[in-house]
Parts: structure tokens; C-alpha cells; sequence
């Protein structure tokens, strides 16, 4: 494809439309191999989960450890960086206490 061609429009048009584009593909492909990789494993006798041990089987969800008490929806784990909605609460006065499940 030659982008020479295309005017600004087009190629800002073309720009919005990669990403969407790029993650669909990626997400087929995902499939394709893991699905390969998995029929590869059965025709020696084994299955993916028990090549890649437990940890690959499942993957476990981490529990909630903080929820605002007036939206429930707001929730945070514990992990990684503090959420806008607890530094807000924190600097209201608020304490990590408070907000413990």
C-alpha cells in the first residue's frame, strides 16, 4: 500500500481504524495458536494445562479488598497504584480502614 497517495483524511481515517483492526487480528491469531498448540500436546499424549502446569490452567481473579461504601462499583484490590476515587477519599479525610470489605 502506498500512503503517498492517500490524502490527510484518508490516512487519519486509516489511523483510527488500525487499532480496532489490530486487536481483532491479534485476538484471532491467539486462537489459532493455542488451539495448535493444544492439538500438538494431544498427538503426544498430554495436555496443554499439564505442559504448562496449574498456573497456566487457571487463572485466579484477585479479591477485592476496598469498596467505596456509597458506590459499590468502585472497587480496588490493594495492588499497584491507589485509584483516583481513594486518593480522593484519602484526601478528604477519608482512612483505608473505612474502605475495607
Amino acid at each position: 500500500m502506498d500512503l503517498s497517495t492517500l490524502s490527510i483524511a484518508q490516512l487519519r481515517d486509516l489511523q483510527q481504524q488500525i487499532p480496532g483492526e489490530l486487536k481483532r487480528r491479534e485476538s484471532k491469531e491467539k486462537t489459532v495458536v493455542l488451539n495448535e498448540a493444544r492439538a500438538f500436546a494431544k498427538a503426544r499424549g498430554f495436555t496443554l494445562e499439564e505442559l504448562m502446569g496449574k498456573a497456566a490452567a487457571t487463572v485466579s481473579k484477585v479479591r477485592v479488598k476496598y469498596r467505596h461504601p456509597q458506590n459499590a462499583e468502585l472497587e480496588w484490590t490493594g495492588r499497584g497504584r491507589k485509584p483516583k476515587w481513594v486518593e480522593a477519599w484519602l484526601a478528604n479525610g477519608g482512612s483505608l480502614d473505612s474502605l475495607l470489605v
